[in-house]
């Protein structure tokens, strides 16, 4: 099952961290407005903050050069 997230780029970290939180998370896609896919992020329930840092530091990065985009979430059942 997949949801999106239709997001401005100030938007963007904040979500991908509530999303991340959440759990039962198989992976992250953001998308910019085109759909062009930008950065996927795949999640595995071990995963820690020292692991995931490095993606959320790339989503940070993106999220400043990206007025809207998408994020599309991937989840477990």
């Amino acid at each position: 099952m997949s949801e999106e997230f239709h997001v401005t780029g100030d938007e963007i970290l904040a979500k991908v961290k509530e999303l991340i939180h959440e759990g039962n998370i198989r992976s992250i896609v953001i998308k910019d407005e085109e759909g062009k896919t930008l950065i996927n992020i795949p999640l595995t329930v071990g995963v820690v903050g020292t692991v995931i840092a490095p993606q959320l530091a790339a989503v940070g990065a993106l999220a400043a050069l990206l007025s809207h985009g998408t994020i599309v979430v991937e989840k477990e059942f």
